[in-house]
């Protein structure tokens, strides 16, 4: 997904391109979480919203159950928004301030004509019923609730329409940390009943941790390692996830004093402006003047893991 960058005026110009996301490729297996891991600006968002068809990809396929979603317009892709629907990272602003919990779980039976007048209000009090909460909050507006409310009301009107797989776009970083942990384990839940399927986007190791079965690490636009969950964090092989997982807290304080930090040098490299070669070689303590002249593509280090790097 390629961004222009042009100048202003009646008469525009085209003066260079943002590659937000470049060359990135992988699969979700149906009922599977795959954890999307990067720091901000690392394009983690921009893949969700490609998969959405939010933003119309510059180049490659997004492949749903075999259907190319390039090729849909109109009337099919309509339908395939019954099949994928997102959670956002502020529950605040995603939803309607106008509109009460009804009105706002109501919309999607409206939009996609799946159910009537008199059907709506039951629907409503069975979603508020699933996501934990009582028919009592159905007059309420989005300022009378609380973020976890918030929160759990936008994880409703996501399953309004049964989609089998739901972009979870950082639902739990605007949240208490307490509260995080309710609407971590409602996913889940809502995951074991109903067979859902998870992009679950974030930059806390300790969440993804929590509720990913694998995990793919992104930096400046592309994919560095994509790996089983408890295999990445045990052992990361791309330099960019050891010094994430360096990172990371560690709730032993004997533990986090006495582990290895890795301190990551410089800036991060504007995506108007790539560098040559690997993308991380400018920050990396373990480049090689090989990694100047082209970034490696991701390969099968090991069986089920896959990493970008020539040194690992």
């Amino acid at each position: 997904m390629h961004f222009p960058i042009t100048t202003g005026g009646l008469l525009p110009r085209k003066r260079g391109v943002i590659k937000a996301v470049d060359d990135v490729s992988f699969t979700i297996g149906r009922g599977e979480t795959l954890g999307l891991v990067g720091e901000s600006g690392s394009g983690k968002t921009t893949v969700g919203r490609c998969l959405l068809l939010m933003y119309k990809p510059t180049g490659g396929q997004v492949l749903f159950d075999g259907t190319d979603l390039s090729t849909l317009h109109g009337h099919g892709l309509h339908q395939f928004r019954k099949d994928a629907q997102v959670i956002f990272q502020d529950p605040f602003s995603s939803l309607d301030p106008r509109m009460n919990v009804e009105q706002i779980l109501s919309e999607p039976f409206i939009i996609h004509k799946l159910a009537k007048r008199h059907e709506r209000r039951a629907k409503v009090i069975e979603l508020l019923d699933t996501v934990g909460m009582g028919a009592q909050l159905a007059s309420r507006y989005p300022h009378e609730l609380s973020g976890g409310q918030r929160q759990r009301i936008a994880i409703a009107r996501a399953l309004a329409i049964n989609p089998p797989f739901i972009i979870c776009d950082e639902p739990v970083s605007a949240l208490d940390v307490s509260v995080q942990a309710q609407v971590l384990n409602l996913l889940e839940e809502l995951q074991d009943k109903l067979g859902l399927t998870y992009l679950f986007i974030a930059h806390d190791l300790s969440v993804v941790r929590h509720i990913a079965d694998r995990v793919a690490i992104m930096y400046l636009g592309h994919l560095v390692e994509i790996a089983d969950r408890d295999e990445v964090f045990r052992e990361p092989l791309h330099p960019y996830t050891k010094a994430l997982m360096s990172a990371a807290l560690i709730p032993d304080p004997i533990q986090e004093e006495q582990r290895q930090r890795i301190i990551l040098t410089g800036e991060i490299p504007s995506p108007a402006n790539k560098p040559k070669g690997c993308v991380f070689h400018q920050r990396c303590p373990i480049a090689i003047d090989a990694c100047k002249e082209q970034m490696p593509p991701l390969r099968e280090a090991k069986p089920g893991r896959f990493v970008a790097c020539i040194r690992a």
